[in-house]
């Protein structure tokens, strides 16, 4: 603003424009307004406060030997006789967490680190250690409450059976307190876990949560997904408004008391559970090789040319069998003995492959030790391996294509499809270093295997991983039929390149998906629509949508939890939805053939009785039909007129460029011009008369008559409206 502007009054009245913009006038401040010092009130005794806090912490009292601090509930009236202190085993954290992010400390922010923590490692090393010395009590316990109610807890709980002399009381918080006594023959977590209880440290622990309440919330989380501070919040709300707060031993009450020891009792019982599931698998399994081994031993008796060999049962997969593994997952596909149906009948096991890209994970939430071995996903290093293994197979000269559709019909299919393009980025990449999900389903969609994706696109090393690992667990005579959104993408990259060891190719066929198969080209859909495919019956691989549909509840939560906590997570709800699935197998059959090969099956039947044309007629043209729409000259009008159309835009164009050259001349003629004018003139005449057979000679490299030698000395606007009437037909037939 100029000077002598200074109120927006006095501004020049103007009545074009907006005007001169008028900006207000600094003012110099008040010094002594901006010098003072305003003293904050108890400014200094909350410093003091805070100091002291830091010595406690730096110098802690060493506990009375023989006994624990110990915890306590108060009510607003009454303060409990010894109050709650968190010590360093209960405050140590395992990993950040959801509700680390969201519980507004600012400390989580300052401790925050990308990988684990020494403090970490070694609690997790405590914790399993503890977790072995678990199992026995926690058998009995579950094996004695089986279908009984809760007994009462007392105030002083013991599982010594020697009668030790020298016995360890600890005061543990749980809703009251309780006095546990521990010893040499049982130490105190295993006396916690054998009255149903779940320490929430693996050594000093202060508090003990519940085992009923510990599956009640596994159990609840398996249908909502809700993360653990949500049970942590609903607790401690609950337990204010009965009047009962926990307090620290100055007497202030604790925020958040249940959220870190709960997220710790959750975890590790999760673990707990998953360890004793697989000691009763090793048993079951051991059983059945003895009853294999007893059955061979009475063979052998009357026949023992016929039997095979014991050896055999040490084998992963025997001859006739698949693996246990893929038996446990799902007996209804995995369970035969007899294998061997040929691919154009169906084959022996139908499954089905898709990648999610919405099931991510930041990079900044971290590594945590590994505490658990999933038993779904497939290592990294294994699918690392297949990915260079892919690399240098394709670096060597490709096989001719022995696929039954063209490559002009499956290159279109390949660039319509975003999950054919190996190297777009459906996810970003930018603070993510997991970017989504790859599944493989047996026919009934219980999830089989998973991959993990740490790639922006989905490349083929995924699908190929599950492959393989899925032929390594079957009979060496299986043959499975793959349903994929990209499977003739997918089946002509095997074929093309020694990817896939040539041994499975034979064994293995690849079909669509049945709704991605109508995005599909025609061709394409004739040789891979699972509904055109003699023997899948209706097998239409979309079960891996219905997989995501229940793992959409997981998104927010493993996007921000650790990896190794968002693997874990990930492999038990598949855990808990195979289980579901496994118990309603029988009804998923049974609401099949009710509402799919009885309905359909009759529905089916009567259009073919109405039709008024024989089925031997039907199949004859079907033939003739099918033979024509795979040959590879139904496919050279697509690529012909794409030619044609650049020929034509061409010809136009020489055609425009004649008429002006003619113009020109006519014009240069009528009047007096000098002799270079006529010679340019002459020039410019010459390059287009080459021009003009230039392009009469691409109009015969496209070897038109050679395709087609109907279209002989046809003009090439009638040949373009004969392929527009051709793809107009062929639209009506669809």
């Amino acid at each position: 603003m100029s000077a002598g502007h200074g109120s927006r009054s006095s501004l020049p009245i103007t009545t074009k424009g907006m005007g001169r913009h008028f900006c207000s006038p600094r003012k110099p401040r008040n010094k002594k307004k901006t010098s003072t010092t305003v003293p904050i009130r108890a400014h200094a005794l909350k410093r003091q406060k805070l100091l002291d806090e830091l010595a406690d912490l730096l110098s802690p009292p060493s506990p009375e030997p023989g006994s624990h601090i110990c915890s306590g509930t108060t009510s607003p009236t009454d303060h409990p006789t010894e109050p709650l202190e968190l010590t360093e085993p209960e405050e140590a954290l395992f990993m950040l967490d959801v509700e680390e992010v969201s519980s507004g400390n600012p400390t989580v922010e300052e401790t925050h680190t990308t990988c684990p923590t020494e403090k970490s490692i070694s609690l997790c090393a405590s914790w399993k250690a503890v977790i072995r010395t678990m199992i026995d009590p926690f058998v009995k316990y579950t094996t004695a409450m089986l279908g009984k109610p809760l007994p009462v807890l007392g105030s002083l709980l013991s599982s010594c059976t020697a009668h030790c002399q020298e016995q360890k009381a600890t005061n543990i918080l749980c809703f009251t307190s309780i006095s546990v006594l521990s010893c040499d023959c049982s130490t105190l977590p295993q006396t916690l876990i054998s009255h149903g209880l779940f320490p929430t440290a693996p050594s000093q622990p202060r508090m003990a949560v519940s085992v009923e309440l510990l599956s009640f919330y596994r159990a609840l989380f398996e249908c909502s997904c809700d993360a653990i501070y949500a049970l942590a919040a609903a607790l401690n709300t609950y337990y204010n408004r009965r009047g009962f707060r926990v307090t620290n031993q100055k007497g202030t009450t604790v925020k958040e008391p249940f959220r870190r020891g709960l997220s710790q009792a959750v975890q590790w019982y999760a673990i707990l559970q998953a360890e004793v599931d697989k000691q009763v698998d090793d048993i079951l399994q051991h059983c059945r090789r003895l009853v294999k081994l007893s059955a061979i031993e009475s063979c052998s008796l009357h026949l023992p040319m016929s039997c095979p060999s014991p050896s055999t049962l040490q084998e992963p997969v025997s001859q006739g069998s698949c693996a246990e593994v893929l038996i446990q997952r799902c007996l209804a596909c995995f369970g035969g003995v007899s294998f061997g149906t040929p691919l154009d009948k169906g084959g022996d096991i139908h499954v089905a492959m898709d990648g999610n890209f919405h099931h991510r994970h930041r990079r900044s939430a971290g590594i945590s030790p590994l505490f658990y071995e999933p038993s779904y996903f497939l290592p990294k290093a294994q699918v690392d391996a297949v990915g260079r293994h892919i690399d240098q197979a394709r670096q060597r000269p490709s096989k001719r294509s022995r696929s039954m559709v063209p490559d002009e019909a499956i290159d279109q299919c390949e660039a319509s499809y975003e999950a054919a393009d190996g190297q777009k980025q459906k996810a970003s990449t930018d603070g993510f270093d997991d970017t989504g999900l790859m599944a493989l389903i047996c026919r009934h969609d219980i999830p089989l295997f998973f991959a993990n994706i740490d790639t922006p696109g989905e490349q083929q090393k995924y699908s190929v991983a599950l492959i393989q690992h899925l032929f390594s667990l079957l009979p060496c005579q299986a043959n499975v039929v793959v349903l994929y959104d990209v499977g003739c993408v997918l089946s002509r990259s095997l074929s093309r390149f020694d990817i896939l060891d040539q041994v499975l190719m034979p064994r293995i066929r690849f079909a669509t998906t049945a709704m991605h198969a109508y995005g599909h080209e025609w061709a394409c859909q004739l040789v891979y629509n699972p509904r055109l495919i003699s023997g899948l019956g209706l097998s239409d691989g979309e079960g891996t949508e219905r997989l995501w549909s229940r793992f959409i509840k997981l998104i927010g939560i493993e996007c921000v939890s650790s990896h190794q906590r968002r693997i874990w997570l990930l492999d038990c709800h598949a855990t808990a939805i195979g289980y579901e699935m496994q118990t309603e197998l029988g009804d998923w059959i049974r609401r099949r053939l009710r509402k799919g090969v009885h309905e359909q099956g009759s529905a089916a039947q009567e259009v073919l009785d109405n039709c008024g044309v024989s089925i031997t007629e039907l199949w004859e043209q079907w033939s003739s039909q099918r033979a024509a729409q795979l040959s590879i000259r139904a496919h050279a009008p697509a690529k012909l007129k794409k030619e044609l159309d650049t020929v034509l835009a061409l010809q136009a164009n020489l055609d425009t460029t004649t008429k002006v050259v003619q113009g020109a001349r006519a014009t240069i003629e009528r009047g007096n011009v000098t002799p270079d004018i006529l010679d340019a003139l002459a020039s410019v005449e010459r390059s287009h008369t080459r021009l003009v057979i230039k392009a009469e000679a691409l109009y015969s490299s496209l070897n038109v008559h050679e395709q087609f030698p109907q279209l002989t000395n046809v003009s090439l606007d009638f040949v373009r409206t004969l392929l527009m009437a051709r793809d107009l037909k062929i639209n009506i037939r669809k």
